[in-house]
């Protein structure tokens, strides 16, 4: 997780992801029209986008929104020593000076602490049967708890609030997120969105007649993804 590791760049707005396995998984997402988000929880400039992401989808609501978790740093295993807490709250701080995102900074008095992302992740996926169309919103939710609040998401109860919220069933979330098919489902998302050739977060993508285009690579704010998007638009109709 150290600036070599991770990657993320205070310029670009955007978090590199760890590398995976080979894997080709053969997906394909049906529908005409869709607004794709890829992102993970805890990638800080996935926190500072959110709610430039909260204004794209409430401006297109005739479109499909879409989440496909990243995978930023599956499993951790970083060195949590005065170096790693020194390049976080240094990144934090510039991701709250561009973005205006608040971060709370009690993280850095724990002992020890693995930076690993897929717990959230799993969450995220593990929540759609319940939220439905507020998946980014309870995205949204468990980067706030993490970012704000410095509880950790690799804990189950992290996610009691937060369902209560959603008005989720906490017992029923929690062995759905225990299980191997969650675990399964979320790591073909980390697998789909390399495929994809996604090489930081957030990205966002637009689906339209089977093609993908990218409306964004790293924070942007709300105004610039619409320009990408009314000129794909406006390209189809000539």
């Amino acid at each position: 997780m150290k600036e070599e590791n991770q990657h993320c760049d205070p310029e670009t707005g955007e978090c590199s992801p760890a590398e995976l396995g080979e894997f080709n998984p053969q997906t394909e997402r049906s529908g005409d029209k869709e607004i794709i988000y890829v992102g993970d929880p805890m990638c800080s400039w996935c926190w500072g986008i959110s709610n430039h992401l909260k204004e794209l989808k409430s401006h297109y609501p005739q479109f499909k929104f879409t989440i496909v978790v990243g995978g930023l740093r599956p499993g951790g295993g970083e060195a949590w020593d005065d170096e790693m807490k020194s390049f976080l709250r240094h990144h934090w701080e510039e991701v709250t000076k561009r973005s205006g995102q608040p971060f709370g900074y009690s993280l850095f008095e724990k002992e020890s602490f693995n930076y690993d992302t897929e717990p959230p992740c799993r969450a995220v996926v593990t929540a759609r049967q319940w939220v439905k169309e507020n998946e980014l919103e309870f995205f949204e939710s468990v980067s706030r708890k993490f970012y704000v609040n410095n509880e950790d998401p690799s804990e189950t109860e992290f996610y009691r609030s937060i369902c209560a919220e959603f008005d989720i069933p906490f017992e029923q979330f929690k062995l759905a997120f225990k299980s191997d098919a969650a675990k399964y489902n979320t790591h073909q998302e980390f697998q789909l969105n390399r495929q994809w050739g996604v090489k930081g977060y957030p990205t966002v993508l637009f689906k339209s007649k089977n093609q993908l285009f990218q409306i964004n690579h790293g924070y942007t704010e709300f105004e610039q993804m619409k320009f990408v998007i009314e000129k794909i638009l406006s390209e189809e109709v000539k």
